[in-house]
């Protein structure tokens, strides 16, 4: 799996890529990263990227040509040698990361873990020349609705949420397939967690969770799941109910919370 990133900024990604669990992914050459930087195919003593709007207005607009000429040379890079990442005739999707795009979400970083890569464009200024974008980009990712300096910080959190996806990446192989979003949960929220001491502060560990008894902690975690979810986020209890995804046991916790959307300490 091969990541190409094409941004003004590359030292950015370098603590990304050299520290926490996730490094693991990069260091190994299982998820491949390489960075490039258009000013390198700009042209002038400047190296100019970016210049004025038609039209006027606040702000710059990213030159088309430097990011044409960067994507032909990864686009030969990524062709090239014995195991190239793009077969012949199947060029690598390009994303943009804009306001515009697709929100990012657990199933699309699934799709996108499952791949063999792509190119990311970080945008910077007011953005990127119309002409380029229709010509060159196939696909458009945003973090959310609002906008930031640039497409860095959502190339970053692609890239982390694709390496922790990966097999051996994390300490437990199976700790991602329970996280918040995640078919294994339904697609609901992750239940809460607690470590010693067992009392902190005069608050105690739930006695489900001492238990030792494994269904008894697995119908708490799953109760506190549909609770934290309807709470918190009731639109995935809802997409949950539509795909047919909650039980009978489901829907008596659920019937049980009461309407203000407080806990049900019973639970």
């Amino acid at each position: 799996m091969r990541f190409d990133v094409i941004t003004l900024f590359p030292e950015l990604f370098e603590p990304l890529l050299s520290s926490g669990i996730t490094r693991r992914a990069y260091s190994s050459g299982l998820v491949e990263v390489h960075l490039w930087n258009p000013r390198d195919w700009a042209e002038g003593n400047y190296r100019r990227v970016d210049d004025r709007p038609f039209g006027g207005g606040p702000g710059m607009v990213m030159l088309a040509e430097p990011l044409a000429r960067c994507l032909a040379h990864i686009r030969e890079q990524r062709s090239a040698g014995e195991t190239p990442a793009d077969p012949p005739g199947t060029p690598a999707p390009l994303l943009l990361f804009s306001p515009v795009g697709e929100k990012l979400s657990h199933p699309v970083v699934a799709q996108w873990a499952h791949s063999a890569g792509a190119i990311l464009l970080c945008g910077r200024y007011e953005g990127i020349d119309q002409r380029f974008i229709d010509a060159e980009v196939t696909h458009q990712l945003s973090l959310g609705d609002f906008v930031l300096s640039g497409g860095e910080i959502p190339a970053m959190a692609l890239l982390d949420a694709v390496a922790r996806l990966q097999p051996g990446v994390l300490n437990d192989e199976g700790s991602h397939q329970f996280d918040s979003f995640n078919p294994a949960l339904d697609g609901l929220l992750d239940c809460p967690h607690y470590t010693r001491p067992e009392v902190w502060r005069g608050q105690g560990v739930p006695a489900a969770l001492l238990s030792g008894h494994h269904a008894q902690i697995a119908q708490w975690r799953r109760h506190q799941s549909l609770q934290y979810t309807a709470r918190l986020r009731p639109e995935l209890i809802a997409t949950a109910r539509a795909a047919g995804q909650l039980s009978r046991q489901d829907e008596a916790v659920l019937a049980r919370l009461p309407p203000d959307g407080g806990a049900d300490d019973s639970l």
